[in-house]
């Protein structure tokens, strides 16, 4: 029963500091975080565009060199 109570003190002491912690977040408005996903989709397709034209470029390449 004593390791029980020592658990949950544990657990809500944990508790309430990950609270306290969410509290000094600054969380971005509904406008920066469009902004930052648009960001991110459109670099996710250019580095997707390049890998595929490098993968196509090897591809060809070791065509060649194989035959």
């Amino acid at each position: 029963m004593v390791k029980l109570n020592e658990i949950l003190t544990t657990v809500k002491r944990f508790l309430s500091e990950a609270k306290a912690e969410l509290k000094k977040v600054t969380w971005p408005t509904r406008k920066q975080a469009f902004a930052s996903t648009a960001v991110v989709i459109v670099v996710v397709v250019i580095v997707s565009v390049f890998l595929s034209l490098v993968d196509l470029g090897l591809a060809k390449i070791i065509k060649l060199i194989l035959g």
